[in-house]
């Protein structure tokens, strides 16, 4: 993507600061974030930042190209603490900020929706199977779906829907402020580069597709630049186990920590994710670049300096 004016809400968060700052070399780039899992220290200087709530009147949508629509209550967790206000920031939110930007000429929406509406699954999820809301999270990104197709059809607008499998990256790279929110690789490599043993729910058998931010950029933009209309994977076809991931993360920092097994606190749990991405990759050419191993040793590197 090269001189478009876009529009990153959820900007100053873990992956919507990636993205805007990967833009922002080429572009003239707009985030906006109301700060409550964001921070505006995760942002170049070449981006524009404006510390705005999705549900406000007056965005500043105007001239936008794209719209890159991020901002959300991302976790379980935060839905069922507040469901009515996890339906007001994820569902309302993103109803609002299309209809401001199409009201303003912007006809293209990339969103993020979720991989967790698929359930616990070890084969590869395909896009066009069965899914369902189990949680105010999973209910409120199926609405956004739902909301693109409106959009769609009524209006002729291009929305493309990402549903996103286990983003990581290490604390350097905007999420050390989350704490219990961050993504659980940078949250575990940290506890064993400190001697500290990581929490594993069960047995540590449950497996994640593990997908490195740089690569859920790339996606994203690809998914712009080819005005994509529908529904895509972003994972890497491959999964892993927490075990697994505590093993790779010890070799990575040269440690011996072993996890804690405790029981498993939450009502509703994902159990395994692995994605199908052909779809997205016959779309765009997206293919992810960067291996779970490879990425273990990114989030991991920052700790041999210390």
């Amino acid at each position: 993507m090269n001189g478009k004016r876009v529009l990153v809400t959820g900007g100053a968060g873990f992956i919507g600061s990636n993205l805007a700052n990967s833009l922002a070399g080429d572009n003239d780039v707009v985030a906006i974030d109301d700060l409550y899992l964001g921070t505006p220290e995760n942002l170049d200087d070449a981006v524009e930042f404006h510390d705005v709530s999705v549900l406000d009147d007056d965005l500043p949508t105007e001239d936008v190209d794209v719209v890159f629509h991020l901002a959300a209550l991302s976790s379980y967790k935060m839905h069922e603490d507040d469901p009515a206000r996890g339906a007001r920031v994820n569902v309302e939110g993103f109803v609002n900020t299309v209809e401001q930007a199409r009201n303003d000429g912007c006809d293209t929406v990339v969103y993020a929706s979720t991989s967790s509406i698929y359930g616990s699954r070890t084969d590869p999820s395909p896009e066009d199977m069965p899914v369902e809301a189990r949680t105010g999270y999973e209910a409120s990104k199926l609405a956004r779906e739902r909301y693109a197709e409106y959009f769609h059809h009524h209006y002729d607008m291009h929305l493309a829907g990402l549903r996103f499998f286990s983003v990581y990256q290490g604390f350097g790279g905007a999420e050390e402020h989350k704490g219990e929110f961050a993504n659980t690789v940078a949250q575990f490599a940290d506890k064993i580069a400190h001697g500290e043993r990581p929490e594993l729910f069960g047995d540590g058998s449950q497996t994640r597709d593990f997908t490195h931010v740089d690569d859920v950029v790339r996606g994203i933009e690809l998914a712009a630049d080819h005005r994509l209309q529908g529904i895509y994977n972003l994972g890497t076809g491959e999964s892993y186990s927490f075990n697994e991931m505590v093993s790779m993360i010890n070799d990575a920092l040269g440690t011996d920590v072993d996890p804690a097994y405790i029981e498993n606190p939450l009502d509703v749990y994902v159990h395994d994710t692995m994605a199908d991405c052909t779809k997205i990759r016959e779309a765009t050419g997206w293919e992810p670049e960067i291996s779970f191993d490879e990425g273990v040793r990114r989030v991991c590197e920052p700790y041999h300096s210390d």
